[in-house]
């Protein structure tokens, strides 16, 4: 299993909506959840192009704590199940 903690959302977001759009970080835009949208996209067209049949599960509450402990609890953003079978 892996586990993809994305560090720098709110500066990826902040790249693509410029200056103007900067406000709206954290109270219009979830960063998080925006890049992670675009990372599982992204994921699902890599795992189908090498046949990768996977889950891909975007969570909000998990926290990574040094290098051995995750906690939760999780509420469950976006799923999707990768078949190769959809093709």
């Amino acid at each position: 299993m892996l586990i993809i903690e994305v560090t720098n959302p709110r500066e990826l977001v902040r790249q693509r909506i410029g200056p103007l759009g900067e406000r709206l970080i954290g109270t219009v835009v979830d960063p998080e959840a925006q890049v992670e949208k675009a990372l599982i996209q992204e994921l699902e067209t890599a795992f189908r192009k090498y046949g990768i049949e996977a889950r891909i599960v975007s969570v909000q509450g998990a926290q990574l704590v040094g290098r051995d402990q995750l906690e939760l609890p999780i509420h469950v953003r976006e799923e999707r199940d990768i078949r190769l079978s959809e093709l």
